[in-house]
């Protein structure tokens, strides 16, 4: 017995008492303030049914600090989700293998933007494309476009750089060389759109062929869109989401936890680095 306690870590006198069933049953751990939180946490997972418990903790916790309450740690809204079934479903899949050369994300806004394009039906079947630009540092999306049944044109994409710019840096150009990182899409190889990008102050950067982790950050925000807004939304038709877009797109900006900006959103992200500047 001595042997087996010593390997195991443990007391004798506890594996003597497992075996003869005098142990008592650890029972499931909770706080007394958990059912203070129990409401809350329903209400946000109601709201957001495609967030995870860290993402409904940032959450969460806003709303307690708004009220000048303790804000409660991840593990613990964990326990409670688990407790009443609301955790999402683990998803494992396999990613193919492709080039990655450098990294996407800067130390400081403004030196890298990443711009990529969208799409999704609606129940009419109607098909809503478009194309954004995201800060590479701040994860702010800064402009957008999305049209009916079509695509977006290279004049589109030129649109868009334009009032990046303005909404940056309110000029018609930017003050220092940004780099702007695209894949090799029509509209982003135009001759007419590489012009007016320098024009700009923008430098366009490509990504390597067969390569989408070269503009991740894109990737990572295209997939958000559709998890957390289009797949929880109904989509009647195009007229309707196009209403939908704006405030999709701003409820991101200002609201929607962040995991490469420790959980806080563009806007709070931002807000945060100008105090501290």
């Amino acid at each position: 017995m001595k042997a087996v306690a010593e390997t195991l870590g443990v007391a004798r006198s506890n594996l003597i008492d497992r075996l003869q069933g005098k142990a008592k049953p650890r029972r499931r751990y909770h706080k007394a303030q958990d059912a203070a939180l129990v409401p809350l946490i329903t209400a946000l997972v109601a709201e957001r049914p495609t967030y995870g418990y860290r993402r409904i903790t940032a959450i969460l916790n806003r709303q307690l600090r708004a009220e000048g309450l303790a804000p409660c740690n991840h593990k613990r809204t964990y326990r409670i989700m688990k407790a009443l079934n609301l955790l999402l479903a683990r998803k494992y899949s396999e990613r193919p293998e492709h080039v990655h050369d450098g990294k996407v994300i800067v130390m400081r806004s403004n030196l890298r933007w990443c711009s990529d394009g969208f799409e999704f039906a609606c129940w009419n079947g109607d098909i809503v494309r478009g194309a954004f630009i995201i800060d590479a540092h701040d994860r702010d999306i800064i402009a957008w476009k999305a049209v009916i049944n079509a695509g977006i044109s290279g004049s589109g994409i030129r649109d868009i750089m334009l009032e990046a710019v303005e909404r940056r840096f309110r000029a018609l150009r930017a003050p220092a060389t940004i780099v702007m990182l695209t894949d090799n899409g029509p509209p982003y190889i135009a001759k007419d759109t590489q012009i007016f990008a320098r024009q700009l102050g923008l430098k366009p950067c490509f990504t390597p062929v067969q390569s989408p982790q070269s503009n991740g950050i894109s990737e990572a925000f295209v997939k958000t869109l559709k998890r957390d807004y289009v797949q929880v939304t109904p989509l009647r038709d195009a007229q309707t989401v196009l209403g939908l877009i704006k405030n999709w797109f701003e409820d991101c900006n200002d609201n929607h936890p962040n995991s490469g900006l420790k959980m806080r959103s563009p806007r709070e992200f931002i807000a945060a680095e100008t105090a501290i500047a």
